[in-house]
């Protein structure tokens, strides 16, 4: 089997006021805008190889519309299309994208829309923006916290094994790590990669009639300095912290959340273990053992349940099949103190 799947490339989103968007992630998390074409606009960091990682459309609601893969090779980009359509799923062929070439669309069985594309505009920054360094794309910002690049992504779906059987099956990730109750046996989150990360796409369980949820997104800084130093700005400037910081234990990841005007939730991430095994068994997390947070000393607030769009009548993970009881458990397993 060939390796389809190099990296999480960008992601685009929906956001019901795209210049609000814009100018907070110009001017609160250190991004450029880097082009607007076709209504939407482009932004990057300032390690992003390519032209762009985080596109901002508008939306009657926070959601994203697209998370978009690059292939390992040219034939990776039609055996990859080729297996989603044996898996039984129908996409589309793009002639050509915003700053790539041709591209293979679907919408996996859980909702969410993919892109995969090899040909790609490799960035090149103008005279005033080339670093020093040969290996970066651009200077580093000069922004306090500008973050290197885009992380990953997190989903929901109604099924957490389900959903990464499927995408490793069909598409080759690796399935790095499962947090399943400790009151009862389901599994309520899953992290999966196509590299040497902890995970470039993560699922949370979901019981919403809404299908292709997002949970949240996450850029990578160099140091948990940086981390902290992004909370004091963010704080600064109007911006509250919903959670953290403080280090997943699934992923080892030094973490922090906050929102964007949509009310869509971001992450900033460093740190975290890389892991080149390739016959890797996922390991097996409980909320009890640290799966969120690695200190076991706090509680996750209820408000990270919600994905996006927001589904009022549906909590975000599910209560079909529970045993009676594990209700609370299921809605925000963090809850408890010493959990997250």
């Amino acid at each position: 089997m060939i390796k389809l799947l190099s990296h999480l490339s960008y992601l685009e989103l929906a956001s019901p006021d795209v210049e609000a968007s814009v100018r907070f992630y110009e001017e609160q998390v250190g991004l450029r805008v880097q082009s607007r074409a076709n209504g939407k606009v482009y932004l990057r960091s300032w390690g992003d190889y390519y032209n762009y990682s985080l596109v901002i459309a508008e939306g009657a609601e926070p959601a994203l519309n697209v998370m978009a893969w690059r292939t390992s090779n040219p034939e990776a980009l039609d055996e990859a299309a080729k297996r989603v359509e044996d898996a039984g799923v129908t996409g589309e062929w793009i002639a050509e994208g915003h700053g790539h070439g041709r591209s293979y669309r679907f919408t996996g069985p859980w909702g969410h829309t993919m892109e995969l594309f090899w040909d790609v505009e490799k960035y090149e920054a103008p005279e005033e923006l080339k670093s020093i360094f040969p290996d970066r794309p651009e200077k580093r910002t000069s922004h306090a916290v500008g973050p290197r690049q885009l992380d990953h992504v997190t989903v929901a779906s109604s099924d957490v094994r389900a959903f990464t059987e499927w995408y490793r099956d069909v598409l080759g990730f690796r399935i790095m790590a499962y947090t399943t109750l400790d009151e009862a046996p389901v599994t309520v989150f899953g992290v999966i990669t196509t590299n040497e990360k902890s995970h470039d796409l993560g699922v949370v369980l979901d019981s919403s009639d809404r299908p292709g949820r997002v949970n949240h997104f996450a850029f990578w800084v160099d140091s948990r300095e940086e981390l902290l130093q992004a909370a004091d700005v963010l704080m600064e400037n109007g911006t509250d912290i919903e959670y953290g910081p403080s280090i997943h234990g699934v992923g080892e990841q030094s973490f922090l959340y906050f929102r964007e005007p949509s009310g869509m939730r971001v992450e900033w991430n460093t740190g975290g273990y890389r892991n080149y095994v390739p016959d890797w068994e996922p390991g097996e997390w409980k909320p009890s053992t640290g799966s969120n947070s690695i200190y076991r000393n706090g509680a996750m607030p209820m408000s990270m349940t919600e994905s996006f769009p927001p589904d009022p009548g549906k909590p975000t993970a599910t209560e079909e099949g529970i045993v009676p009881g594990t209700e609370e458990a299921i809605l925000n397993p963090y809850a408890v103190q010493g959990r997250g």
